[in-house]
C-alpha cells in the first residue's frame, strides 16, 4: 500500500521577492546588450547599432515592466500520483511530473536568490523535455518539498 501522499487543495505561487531576481536579470543582460551595441555604434560610426541600442533597451523596459506579472503567473500543486508546475502569461506552460518519473531533485541558488534566501527546485526525469525548474522558492521550503518528493520518487519507483 501507498503512503498517502500530501495533496494540495489550491495552486502555491512563488515568493513574490523572485520578482527582484529576474529584474535584476533582465536589467543585467539588457544594460549589456544596449551598452555593446551604443559603443560599437559610437566606435565603429554605426547609427543602426545605436538605434538597436535603444531599441533593446525600450523592450527591455516594457519588458521589466511585465516581470511582476509574470513571477505571479508561476505556481505548482502537488496531487497524489504527480507535481504540476505552471507558467506563463501569453504563452502558458503546464507540466505534471509523476513521483515516479523523477530522477533528481536538484535545488540551484544563485548570487542574488542566496541574498534574498530564495532557491531554484529542479525536477529531472528520464524525458529531458519534462525538466521543469520551479524557481523563486524560500529556502526552507525548497529543502522540505525537495526531502519530501525524493521520499515519493523513492517509494513510487520501488512499486510500494
Amino acid at each position: 500500500m501507498r503512503p498517502a501522499a500530501h495533496v494540495d487543495d489550491d495552486w502555491r505561487r512563488v515568493s513574490p521577492r523572485h520578482v527582484v531576481v529576474e529584474v535584476v536579470g533582465s536589467v543585467i543582460g539588457a544594460g549589456l546588450t544596449v551598452a555593446v551595441l551604443l559603443v560599437v555604434g559610437a566606435w565603429f560610426e554605426l547609427p543602426w547599432a545605436t538605434w538597436a541600442g535603444i531599441a533593446v533597451g525600450a523592450i527591455a523596459l516594457v519588458s521589466i515592466a511585465f516581470e511582476p506579472r509574470r513571477v505571479r503567473s508561476i505556481g505548482y500543486r502537488r496531487r497524489a500520483d504527480d507535481l504540476v508546475f505552471r507558467r506563463g502569461i501569453m504563452f502558458q506552460r503546464q507540466v505534471a511530473v509523476p513521483y515516479g518519473r523523477m530522477q533528481l531533485v536538484d535545488i540551484m541558488r544563485g548570487p542574488v536568490s542566496r541574498a534574498l534566501g530564495l532557491a531554484d527546485l529542479k525536477f529531472v526525469t528520464a524525458a529531458a523535455a519534462t525538466a521543469v525548474t520551479l524557481p523563486g522558492l524560500p529556502l526552507e521550503d525548497a529543502e522540505r518539498l525537495r526531502d519530501e518528493l525524493v521520499a515519493l520518487a523513492e517509494t513510487r519507483r520501488a512499486g510500494l
